[in-house]
């Protein structure tokens, strides 16, 4: 089973985005989505699939931790 994960954009590139999950870095494609840096985004396979709410991200933290 894959995971979409939430993380914070950092920086902005012409195609790419630097996302924060926590302290790791990982760089994803934007594609059409336009995001700028504090955005909260939802990250899938490398690729962000949208930009996500502040309550939205702490749902999802919730029902990540039930399941350690």
């Amino acid at each position: 089973m894959c995971v979409a994960l939430t993380g914070k954009v950092i920086e902005v590139h012409p195609h790419t985005a630097t996302v924060d999950f926590n302290g790791s870095r990982v760089e994803a494609m934007s594609g059409l989505l336009k995001v700028e840096p504090g955005d909260k985004v939802l990250v899938h396979a490398g690729c962000i699939l949208q930009k996500v709410s502040d309550d939205y991200v702490d749902e999802l933290e919730a029902l990540m931790a039930e399941t350690d």
